[in-house]
């Protein structure tokens, strides 16, 4: 009998996705299926350019076509296309509507290296293919025009919304970009909410896959505003290895928890210092302190982030090191955690119900 496209299909249909924990028919991956004389010519759609295990789900799919009748001739291709994750949160009013995945970055306490991981984070996503924005919320500290080199004020094509400044393909906004650099924000709650409001409502983000939203650290106004206001993927929670600092970001976990917010996983920052002189790593804020946290919360752990002075310099520079030095160890241990955080955004996008494809065979 020659081979049709439902053998094709019964045949990817014992291949699993790993993060989604379904299989590649079922969660509607398997695009342009063709089979004549033999040839079989297939597109995988990945969800999301950052997939970080693609390579196993190829090596998967071209073992188990291999083994059909024949064995056919193989044109497999690969392409990428973000799902929306489905909120647990269900808020008032859809502010970005235009942004599949809302993904906020943060911490229990300052001083953690929150805004470092998300320039970094968003960086790396927009490298893998996907469109990413950046917004910082962060109002009593914004850091992220620093960080991203980036000091011009915001424009209006049409009077009422501000077009976001681009840096390092990132769309960028900031509160720092339309205040006084010199100046201290004094704002109650209030303020802050509408604040936040107007950089999510009256701001042309476009299409985005993913718009990363450096919190202010705490459980204050700022997450609560979230909640109520803005349909979140989930959070990533950035603590240091010390004791002191995974306290904090226990209670901002059960923050999140109380207001339906996914918590996405933990990040721990600044774990042990590797001297570049004789090689000798010091636990100089602790190590391991995160990951042991991260079980106990039952949540994801997404990789450990050392102490580096590249980092902090690129920082300092407006050059995250994931753009000025892409192919560094530190910027890959970025990148293995934008690819973390992207997998568990697709993992919640996997209760979202798609059309699977069809044959006539």
């Amino acid at each position: 009998m020659p081979l049709t496209e439902r053998d094709v299909l019964a045949a990817l249909s014992t291949v699993q996705d790993p993060e989604l924990h379904r299989d590649l028919v079922s969660a509607g991956m398997i695009k342009d299926l063709r089979v004549s004389d033999g040839r079989v010519e297939l597109t995988v759609e990945l969800t999301t350019p950052a997939c970080p295990l693609k390579g196993q789900i190829e090596k998967d799919v071209l073992r188990t076509l291999e083994k059909l009748p024949g064995p056919p001739l193989l044109e497999v291709h690969w392409t990428a296309q973000v799902r929306r994750a489905g909120p647990a949160n269900q808020p008032s009013q859809d502010l970005v509507p235009s942004v599949k995945n809302v993904v906020l970055v943060g911490a229990g306490k300052g001083g953690v290296g929150k805004s470092t991981v998300a320039v970094n984070v968003a960086v790396a996503l927009a490298r893998c293919g996907a469109s990413v924005g950046l917004l910082d919320a962060d109002f009593y500290g914004p850091s992220i025009p620093i960080m991203t080199g980036l000091n011009e004020r915001p424009r209006s094509a049409d009077g009422k919304r501000l077009e976001t400044l681009e840096a390092f393909g990132l769309k960028v906004m900031s509160i720092g970009f339309l205040v006084d650099p010199d100046q201290a924000l004094v704002w109650r709650g209030p303020m802050l909410h509408g604040a936040l409001i107007q950089l999510l409502r009256d701001v042309n983000w476009g299409e985005l896959d993913y718009l990363v939203l450096d919190l202010p650290p705490g459980t204050g106004d700022i997450p609560l505003t979230l909640a109520q206001q803005v349909r979140a993927a989930g959070v990533v929670l950035v603590s240091t290895p010390q004791d002191v600092a995974l306290s904090d970001v226990l209670k901002a976990k059960i923050m999140f928890d109380k207001v339906h917010i996914p918590v996405l996983g933990l990040v721990e920052n600044m774990s042990g210092f590797i001297c570049p002189h004789c090689s000798k790593e010091t636990a100089i804020f602790d190590m391991g302190g995160g990951e042991k946290a991260a079980s106990r919360m039952e949540i994801p752990f997404l990789g450990r982030i050392p102490l580096d002075l590249e980092v902090r310099q690129g920082g300092d520079a407006g050059k995250p090191i994931v753009a000025s030095r892409p192919s560094s160890v530190q910027a890959q241990i970025f990148e293995d955690v934008a690819r973390r955080i992207a997998g568990q955004v697709s993992a919640r996008s996997a209760t979202t119900k798609l059309p699977i494809f069809k044959t006539g065979s």
